[in-house]
């Protein structure tokens, strides 16, 4: 069901059974605490009409399968509100009270009451599933915000891990720079050890050469 009709829904639905209370309470006034009761009911009747073209509206741009069944609540909640209106009628005439008895001889107004209450007591079920309908959505809704609330921590924890994998890499890669720079001089050291060795080994050569010259030129002397 569209959310938009069941906001209308829930509206005509309170509407309803504030204007059978406001029915039945100037039933029993007089004078001028009468017509502004009656006054109130008809400012309710027409925002109650009001509603009842809008979710018209709306339930006619929905798809068919679900029109239908809208389109049957309609009906009920304007033969509901035709009742209130005939009731503001009857309550508004002059004797009300004694026309109120005669009707009620005179036409079976009695059993046409008996359905408006039990279509009210309906419209009241009605309001009660919207209620319960709106609970669990608010419900549903302060669940999808946890939920999100856990996954935007989540995504800040992975980013601080690959900010953290990013900085250990970039470390590795500062060490495996050092690594090699050390191999280098290592190598250089290496090849200096080398050269030296040769350049030792040649003067020593030297000196034990010139060592023998000198004592094999004494012996002969």
């Amino acid at each position: 069901m569209s959310e938009v009709f069941e906001g209308y829904e829930r509206q005509y639905c309170e509407a309803s059974a504030s204007l059978s209370r406001k029915c039945t309470a100037a039933s029993a006034l007089d004078g001028e605490k009468k017509k502004q009761k009656l006054s109130e009911i008809q400012s309710g009747v027409e925002e109650a009409e009001s509603l009842i073209r809008k979710m018209d509206l709306e339930a006619r741009n929905l798809q068919p399968s679900i029109k239908a069944g809208l389109l049957a609540k309609l009906r009920e909640y304007k033969s509901d509100l035709n009742n209130v209106k005939s009731e503001l009628k009857r309550i508004s005439a002059p004797n009300a009270r004694q026309a109120t008895r005669e009707e009620l001889l005179e036409s079976g107004m009695a059993d046409t009451l008996a359905v408006s209450t039990d279509q009210r007591g309906r419209l009241m079920m009605t309001t009660e599933r919207l209620n319960q309908s709106t609970d669990r959505i608010k419900e549903s809704r302060r669940t999808m915000l946890e939920t999100e609330e856990l996954g935007v921590s989540i995504l800040q924890d992975l980013h601080q891990q690959r900010q953290s994998l990013l900085h250990a890499h970039t470390t590795l890669h500062g060490v495996d720079d050092n690594i090699g720079k050390s191999k280098k001089i290592l190598a250089a050291m290496s090849k200096r050890m080398d050269r030296n060795k040769w350049i030792i080994g040649g003067i020593i050569t030297a000196l034990v050469l010139a060592i023998l010259l000198i004592l094999y030129f004494k012996l002969a002397n």
